[in-house]
């Protein structure tokens, strides 16, 4: 999608990731890093080690995340707090961190979270990870005002149910849940995780430097509402 070299000698710090050795395979030079996101100072520690490592940090993208299918009745305290706690706080620490060494930098920064659709219209069975969701988009719109001066965009993506190995045997792993699935996506199918990353690179690139504090939507049009005429 972008020119070759686009990102080059930018530094990403990306939360929650699994990709070191793709990473490395594609000629990459990568850091792993073993960490929690629910405590500051491992964020901080992590922030510290990719710039001693990479000589600064360009980009962060908030990737790690919590969650469970539970009915808000039955929802532990525990529970509650185990999803908000990496989801927001983890989301807000990390961002603190690498927004306060892209402000020392003095060359500015990108920060990009990923959420999810139901922040915005709610969805059963995922009250911690909606709340959570919907503070990590009021950070993301708040930290783009605050930080738009020293020149750190700050914005978020949502994708929508995509083909990834993982998420379609534990989702819709059936034919009829598949197909309840596509029901459900105007666009009538479901999105590729290279359309994904095409997305999240676009908003941490130079060509979108005008763009902060947004979210960018890719589902389809699966969260829009169908209207009457969608009724059989």
């Amino acid at each position: 999608m972008l020119p070759n070299n686009t990102l080059q000698n930018q530094v990403a710090i990306v939360t929650g990731g699994g990709t070191a050795a793709e990473i490395q395979q594609r000629g990459g030079e990568v850091l792993a890093i073993p960490m929690d996101v629910r405590d500051p100072a491992q964020v901080d520690r992590m922030v510290a080690q990719a710039k001693e490592r990479f000589g600064s940090v360009d980009i962060l993208v908030n990737n790690a995340a919590g969650n469970f299918v539970c009915k808000a009745e039955d929802l532990s305290p525990n529970g509650w707090r185990a999803v908000v706690d990496i989801v927001l706080n983890g989301s807000f620490f990390c961002s603190r961190a690498a927004g306060k060494e892209m402000i020392a930098q003095g060359r500015g920064g990108k920060i990009l979270s990923v959420l999810a659709t139901y922040a915005w219209t709610g969805g059963p069975g995922t009250v911690h990870s909606a709340a959570a969701k919907a503070g990590v988009l009021a950070m993301t719109r708040t930290l783009a005002v605050e930080w738009a001066p020293h020149g750190i965009r700050v914005n978020a993506i949502t994708p929508g149910a995509s083909q990834t190995e993982g998420a379609s045997s534990a989702l819709w792993g059936n034919p009829e849940a598949a197909r309840k699935l596509l029901e459900r996506i105007p666009a009538g199918r479901l999105g590729h995780p290279e359309e994904i990353a095409r997305a999240a690179s676009f908003l941490v690139s130079p060509y979108a430097d005008y763009i902060n504090g947004e979210n960018l939507t890719l589902d389809g049009g699966a969260w829009l509402g169908r209207g009457f005429l969608a009724v059989q």
